[in-house]
């Protein structure tokens, strides 16, 4: 080996330094490129961990409702922290948000990475290279998405008005069995969608709003803050003179706005507040007459001349036994305009001196229908009534006090609900009484459909579901925006700040909407009792109803038609659908079983057409310029399939990346 070595230092041939000068090149860039390579990936691989550590925690800023330059500068920070060895000075970042505030989208924060090589320049050099090549820096592009993972909050505004009862087209099955299944079937679908997504809290919830004439928001609320129990709206004596209210030592008295019970004849509920939910406690009915053992007594009737009984009766005592007449099944009227139009949360509670805290008129008061004039239960006419005609009245269920002399007075007159209704008077049917036109099954609030018992409870509201009355839609959408609002009366909505969440409101009818006059009618109500009150008397002393409230000068507002009725209805859907998408709320709207042949059906369907969104995936198939709208045409035979075609566009809503 020494004598190897010896002779290769003795060696004065050319071949050896020419080869290891022609080698010395290449084996020097490949030892610089595999150094900078390493280091490139290095700074690479730090710099999309920051972008990715950097996404999440903005995005869960976002989530949380932070503003646009809140989340940049978050986002910068965290990069930063997260860059370990890496200089931020070699790294530009740009931050794209989410151009739809409602909900999803993605989330996006590029990186442009300079990286200046620590040996490629000196190897570049010795390949021939010129000085700025070998010294120009290399820039690497980085990105990180994240598609904000959607929650949804869908309200189901469901027609159960009487029609719901009829076959659906082309099925063979009630409509209201056929919304039922489709109904199901969506929350169905939602639900196992949403099961996949472990790491978000309830992220689909369903509420369902059943409509008709009115909305039951749930007996449970006679208490709510948001319900007017001190009777301070301006609506809840609408139909009440309290003033009449002067019998038996029993008077009214207000103070402050407030109505109370002034007397001795009231006992210990003297001081007490009157209003509708007093009504519903006050009135009684004979629930038993039992004769007292051993009160029989004679009584002559027709004496002969000498004094003696001629003809007489046998009079006894009784001891009667008094029982709650009704309770308010929870339906609410409609708040005056503009608040029927609105998610305005209710404020006009007392203070200790009884004057309101804010606007009254925003509070919720409960259905009360009048009495009206006429004695339904007496099978013959009376010639001492003072107004026989008023027998026939719509909604007579009790016995008008005989001090009133006119059909109006004898409708607004209190003094006759103090009086018990006799014991013999008939049960009332269903849809009678004070809870005229209340008619459908509660509001069920958002529930979480994830949630086993939560899938269960919805399920089983949507089977309560019972078809009667009219067709009052803008109502059933005020309410089903209400409950997916965080604000009162139903309080289960995110908060409206918090990105990466829907609202939705699905809209079904199958007419148009509708609100019934009157043939006889004593008391010149115009029209039957429902969520808007009557038509024809007004409130705060005026005689405009508040179904008129706010509509245009071509809705005549002494113009007592059904047809007129039903563009002011269609006028308040109008203005409500406008002031829901306003607010971030997506509206989805479904015509069942309208006819193009029906002019009434023609304007109900244009109505729920403009009414509703735009898809934020599906182009207009007659005009792929334009969004398709979020209205669907259905019949009895295509409902199902309607229904999973709302479910892919809420199901895109909810794609994650």
């Amino acid at each position: 080996m020494r004598e190897i070595l010896r002779r290769f230092c003795r060696d004065r041939g050319g071949n050896y330094a020419l080869v290891t000068a022609l080698a010395m090149a290449p084996l020097m860039g490949a030892v610089a490129i595999g150094v900078d390579f390493t280091e490139l990936n290095r700074e690479k691989q730090m710099v999309l961990n920051a972008l990715d550590a950097a996404n999440f925690a903005a995005a869960r800023r976002l989530s949380e409702g932070a503003t646009d330059d809140q989340i940049k500068a978050y986002a910068v920070d965290f990069f930063n922290a997260n860059l370990n060895n890496v200089d931020p000075a070699d790294v530009t970042l740009d931050i794209t948000l989410p151009t739809n505030t409602s909900g999803g989208g993605l989330l996006t924060l590029s990186a442009t990475l300079k990286y200046r090589p620590y040996f490629y320049p000196a190897a570049a050099l010795l390949a021939g290279a010129s000085d700025a090549d070998a010294k120009k820096q290399i820039d690497i592009a980085l990105r990180s998405q994240v598609r904000l993972k959607n929650t949804l909050e869908v309200a189901m505004v469901l027609d159960n008005s009487g029609s719901m009862s009829n076959l659906g087209t082309g099925a063979g099955q009630k409509r209201i069995d056929l919304l039922k299944q489709a109904a199901k079937q969506l929350v169905d679908t939602l639900a196992q969608q949403a099961a996949q997504i472990k790491q978000i809290d309830k992220p689909v919830q369903f509420s369902l709003v059943p409509f008709a004439a009115s909305v039951n928001v749930g007996p449970q609320n006679d208490n709510a803050s948001w319900m007017d129990t001190y009777g301070l709206s301006p609506v809840h004596n609408e139909n009440f003179d309290w003033s009449t209210l002067n019998a038996a030592g029993k008077s009214a008295e207000r103070l402050n706005g407030i109505w109370y019970k002034r007397g001795t004849g009231w006992g210990e509920e003297e001081g007490q507040m009157l209003t509708r939910f007093s009504l519903y406690r006050d009135m009684k009915v004979v629930t038993s007459h039992e004769r007292v053992a051993g009160s029989k007594r004679v009584v002559c009737d027709e004496y002969r001349s000498n004094h003696t009984c001629r003809r007489s009766h046998n009079e006894y005592d009784y001891v009667d036994t008094y029982g709650p007449f009704a309770s308010w099944q929870g339906c609410v009227e409609v708040r005056p305009y503009p608040y029927n139009v609105d998610d305005t949360p209710a404020s006009g509670g007392p203070t200790n001196t009884g004057i309101g805290i804010g606007d009254p008129a925003t509070m919720f008061v409960p259905m009360f229908a009048p009495d009206e004039p006429g004695n339904h239960w007496k099978l013959t006419q009376d010639p001492d009534e003072p107004d026989p005609v008023t027998y026939g009245a719509a909604n007579s269920w009790w016995n008008d006090d005989p001090s009133s002399t006119t059909g109006k007075t004898r409708q607004s007159n209190m003094a006759k609900y103090f009086q018990p209704r006799p014991i013999d008077a008939p049960v009332l049917s269903k849809g009678a009484g004070p809870n005229y036109s209340c008619t459908t099954t509660p509001i069920t609030p958002l529930t979480d459909v994830t949630n086993a018992d939560g899938l269960a409870a919805i399920k089983a509201a949507i089977d309560l579901m019972t078809p009667n009355g009219n067709t009052n839609v803008p109502e059933g959408m005020a309410w089903g925006w209400r409950t997916v609002s965080s604000a009162e009366p139903f309080t289960e909505g995110r908060p409206e700040s918090e990105r990466g969440n829907d609202k939705v409101v699905i809209v079904l009818t199958d007419g148009e909407n509708t609100y019934s006059t009157v043939g006889h009618d004593p008391a010149g109500n115009k029209s039957t009792y429902a969520a808007y009150g009557y038509t024809g008397l007004g409130y705060n002393g005026t005689s405009i109803t508040r179904l008129f409230g706010g509509t245009s000068d071509a809705i005549g507002q002494f113009n007592y038609s059904s047809s007129n009725y039903t563009a002011a209805l269609n006028e308040q859907m109008a203005t409500l659908c406008n002031n829901a998408k306003a607010a971030n709320i997506m509206v989805m709207t479904v015509a069942l079983d309208m006819s193009s042949a029906d002019s009434g059906d023609v304007k109900a369907m244009d109505a729920l057409k403009t009414c509703s969104s735009d898809s934020r995936f599906r182009r207009d198939p007659t005009d792929p310029s334009k969004p398709a709208k979020l209205f669907w045409n259905a019949t009895g035979a295509t409902l199902s399939d309607n229904f999973k075609e709302i479910a892919n566009e809420l199901s895109n809503l909810r794609v994650v990346g």
